[in-house]
């Protein structure tokens, strides 16, 4: 989104009602705005930070915000961010609604992954490889499933000609958001669409979904997995860590 002359801040929602429990934001703000955060109670909240620089805050902590970086508040009370001078931030907030099952499970979760701030470039996250993508693809673990209940998410990236193979998971909803170059092409069972940078797709849950790159152009966007319970996690399992 771009903002208009004075303008400070702009919000849409996005993909509303695809996801039970899931809301979207695509929130473009200016350097005259500095954003808190708050934490709001029955909810976890992801950060995508997808365009522009800036600057967050936290106690007498400062990270560096940079294009593809992600941030969740956890417990964290008192955090806020702004664009650097000049400068406009784009950025996709996630929140996913904590059911009592969920309530319960993140207390066998490292204190660390919910007292303290998560902040990291995407370029940082651990990388892994999966039987259904090529040896030539480069995917990462941007955000592991002990942080979030029944959430995990990571990213994809390559050159075509590629392609990732067909796949169904009856366990889960899945997000894509594309990312800077992002040029492919998404297939669900019959359906077929273009999938260009910066834009969100739902994929139905239980269709085949591969997704092709043509020659020369990119493949490279963020899966987002929101598990329909605890044991929908074992999927994970296809990712094969590489560090």
């Amino acid at each position: 989104m771009e903002l208009q002359p004075n303008q400070k801040e702009q919000n849409t929602n996005i993909l509303v009602n695809e996801i039970d429990g899931v809301t979207s934001e695509h929130i473009t703000i200016s350097s005259d705005v500095n954003k808190k955060v708050n934490l709001e109670k029955g909810y976890k909240t992801i950060y995508l930070f997808i365009k522009g620089y800036g600057t967050l805050t936290s106690g007498e902590e400062t990270y560096d915000i940079v294009p593809e970086t992600i941030m969740l508040p956890n417990n964290v009370e008192g955090i806020s961010f702004k664009p650097a001078e000049g400068d406009t931030l784009d950025y996709l907030k996630i929140s996913v609604l904590q059911t009592e099952l969920d309530k319960e499970d993140i207390k066998t979760f490292p204190q660390e992954n919910i007292n303290k701030i998560y902040f990291k470039k995407f370029t940082d996250c651990e990388s892994y490889t999966e039987p259904i993508k090529s040896p030539q693809t480069t995917s990462r673990t941007i955000l592991p499933n002990k942080f979030i209940p029944r959430v995990a998410m990571g990213t994809v990236r390559t050159i075509g000609p590629d392609a990732l193979g067909a796949h169904e998971h009856a366990m889960l909803e899945q997000l894509f958001l594309g990312l800077t170059d992002n040029n492919t092409i998404v297939y669900a069972d019959e359906a077929q669409i273009d999938f260009p940078e910066y834009s969100l797709l739902h994929i139905p849950r239980g269709s085949s979904h591969p997704v092709s790159v043509n020659a020369d152009n990119e493949m490279y966007y963020v899966w987002m997995d929101f598990f329909i319970d605890k044991d929908g996690e074992e999927w994970l399992k296809t990712h094969n860590t590489d560090e």
